[in-house]
Parts: C-alpha cells; sequence; structure tokens
C-alpha cells in the first residue's frame, strides 16, 4: 500500500491507498517539535488499530507546508518502513505545464490540488483549499496551472478579532442561526460565515472573468463544509482531495 501524508500548518492529514482506493485516512494535530520516532509510534499505534502494520506499506509521500517537519517524516520512513519517502517540492514531475513566475514558491500543498483537480475536471478548475490560510488554485483548459489567490484562514481571522478586539469572546466556529445575530456570539458566527463565504463568491467570479469562463470549483480543507453551504459559487466538496492529488504525484514520480 501506498503512504500519503499531507502536512499543514495546523493538522497532518494522512492515508494509505490500495491501488486507486483510499483504505484508511487520519487526522491529527500537527505538532513541529515532533521527532521521526513520535511520529513513526503515532502512525504505528494508529495503523494497529485498524490491523494493518509497517509491512504493508510498500512505498509513501509527502507534501508539507512546515519545513522542519518535512526530514522528520522522511527519516520516519527511512527507519520504520525501510524505504525512500518521496516529498513533493521543485523537481517533482507533476505532468501539467507551470505558469507561475517562480515555480519554487508554489506551496507544495497548492501543488497537489492543482494536479487533482486537473485529473478529475475536463475544461479550466478552481480548487478553494480552506486551512491555516484559504488558498484558490487555478488549473487552465488546457491544463496549466496558472496560480492563483491567497487570503487568511478562517481560524486566524477569527483569533485575530477576539486578540484585538478587548470585548469579544473568543468562540467555537459553527454554522451561523440567521444574518442578524441576537448576541455577540451568534453575530460573530455570522460575519465570519457569510463575510467568508461572500468572499469566496466574489474572488471565484473574478476569476471566472479573467478565465473567460466559468471553472468547475471544488472546497477542501478541514473547515470547507462550514462555508460551502452558504457559497453561491463552489459546487461541492470533496475532504480527501489532497490525499488523492499526492497519490497521482506518486502515480507520475514512480
Amino acid at each position: 500500500m501506498l503512504l500519503v501524508v499531507d502536512v499543514g500548518n495546523t493538522q497532518t492529514h494522512f492515508g494509505m491507498f490500495r491501488g486507486e482506493e483510499l483504505v484508511e485516512h487520519w487526522r491529527f494535530a500537527t505538532v513541529r517539535q515532533s521527532t521521526a520516532d513520535q511520529l513513526g509510534a503515532a502512525l504505528r499505534n494508529l495503523m494497529e488499530l485498524r490491523g494493518y502494520g509497517f509491512g504493508d506499506l510498500e512505498a509513501s509521500i509527502i507534501s508539507s507546508t512546515v519545513p522542519q517537519l518535512e526530514p522528520e517524516w522522511t527519516a520516519m520512513a527511512s527507519r520504520y518502513l525501510r524505504h525512500e519517502m518521496l516529498a513533493v517540492g521543485p523537481g517533482t514531475k507533476t505532468g501539467m505545464a507551470i505558469r507561475y513566475d517562480n515555480p519554487r514558491e508554489i506551496g507544495a500543498d497548492r501543488l497537489v490540488n492543482a494536479v487533482a483537480i486537473r485529473e478529475r475536471f475536463d475544461g479550466s478548475a478552481v480548487c478553494v483549499d480552506f486551512g491555516t490560510a484559504t488558498t484558490f488554485d487555478v488549473v487552465s483548459r488546457e491544463g496549466e496551472y496558472m496560480g492563483g489567490s491567497l487570503m487568511t484562514g478562517i481560524e486566524i481571522s477569527l483569533e485575530a478579532l477576539s486578540e484585538r478586539g478587548a470585548r469579544l469572546p473568543k468562540i467555537e466556529l459553527a454554522p451561523p442561526k440567521s444574518v442578524i445575530g441576537k448576541n455577540t456570539i451568534d453575530a460573530i458566527r455570522s460575519g465570519v460565515v457569510y463575510g467568508y463565504a461572500g468572499a469566496i463568491d466574489a474572488i471565484l467570479r473574478r476569476l471566472y472573468a479573467e478565465l473567460g469562463e466559468r471553472a468547475h470549483a471544488i472546497a477542501t480543507g478541514g473547515l470547507a463544509g462550514l462555508v460551502v453551504p452558504y457559497a453561491e459559487e463552489l459546487e461541492e466538496v470533496d475532504d480527501l482531495l489532497t490525499l488523492t492529488g499526492l497519490r497521482l504525484l506518486h502515480e507520475r514520480n514512480s
């Protein structure tokens, strides 16, 4: 089986593929101080809960937005899985033309998502990834990676609001009851969720205008399910999109 690992600033999402089938996947909080041994222990424990062992993993691939964790994951693979883990980065074969001023600046997760939507859709497509940052990645009708947009993530904005507003409480994100909040908590939820949904729609419409056509638009990331019901331009949510992109990249680099 193939181990795929997506290390984000807030969460690490990883899973196992048997061929094209994702047989298991998990999420845990990203801890920047984690060592190769700690990562190996966490992976082994989760696999054993589902009846698997390290011997079931024949290959692995990682994309990481946390630079200090990539070498820890690759060291874990070398020590415990007995193979070299492929790391997404400059030089990775994507099978697509990159129309970006400096391709080395593209985050690994953004590249992985672009590969996934190119494979999934005929024609132009946009992936909106709701992570620590909210990213928009665009693939043209010709299958080229065009670039995109990047804005602050929902949780960062919410934290800044409570930190800078002395009288504003920290709240748990949840669907708003209505646009007109009847108390401070509901008012914040309304503003954050409807505000982000409106921002997502506005950026997507401008992307469509630059492309000269309406593109397929898909959302992924941990908070996508909270915002998508209130956005008009997003077609669907695929929480496994990045893992699928990692599988595709491994196939193209094996």
